[in-house]
């Protein structure tokens, strides 16, 4: 999405990740996605910096730099830290071993670690950037829309209407509708630049 913003040019490549590629080993030994190759060769592994690359110049519209007020940080950490950790043991409990939690203890404790000062949050602005979206919402979309789509039924009763309004508002928009399109796997599809 942040590529797209920006309206810089790349492609993009459907990697399974059950079936990796030696192209992705190539590029990256952890073999994890995103990657991003840049016209140097070098390589960019990370998500958050990918962003940053994409965003940060020109940042003409101010997406990267609302993202870097400390209370947008602080939810970029929650969300990359405790709350992925949370996910990961709620959404797929069966990959890992049993310990003091259960599933439904995870996800708790995921919706007490970033849902609900997300929905703080979204109570006063209709964005992470305030009143326009910024890199932080980018970033953070992707792993509510994950936690949401793990049970919808529980997540649409529980009292975050801000986080539901935002989240429905970035799934029904063109910069999303625009880089969920499916590939065929391990085939590439060139964006130019918007």
């Amino acid at each position: 999405m942040a590529l797209l913003q920006a309206g810089r040019a790349f492609e993009a490549v459907e990697v399974s990740l059950r079936d990796k590629p030696a192209s992705l080993l190539a590029l990256s030994p952890k073999a994890t996605v995103p990657v991003l190759q840049l016209p140097d060769g070098s390589v960019i592994e990370e998500s958050w910096d990918i962003i940053r690359w994409a965003l940060a110049a020109p940042d003409a519209l101010g997406w990267w730099a609302r993202a870097q007020s400390p209370a947008n940080l602080d939810l970029l950490q929650r969300n990359d830290g405790d709350f992925k950790r949370h996910l990961d043991r709620w959404k797929y409990p069966q990959r890992y071993p049993s310990g003091s939690l259960t599933p439904d203890a995870h996800r708790d404790r995921a919706m007490d670690v970033l849902l609900q000062p997300l929905e703080a949050r979204l109570q006063s602005a209709a964005f992470l950037g305030g009143a326009t979206p910024c890199a932080t919402d980018l970033a953070v979309m992707p792993f509510v829309r994950q936690f949401a789509s793990v049970d919808p039924g529980w997540f649409v009763t529980q009292n975050v209407p801000s986080v539901r309004a935002w989240l429905d508002g970035w799934l029904v928009s063109p910069l999303f509708a625009a880089c969920m399109c499916k590939l065929p796997a391990q085939e590439a599809i060139r964006f130019p630049s918007l």
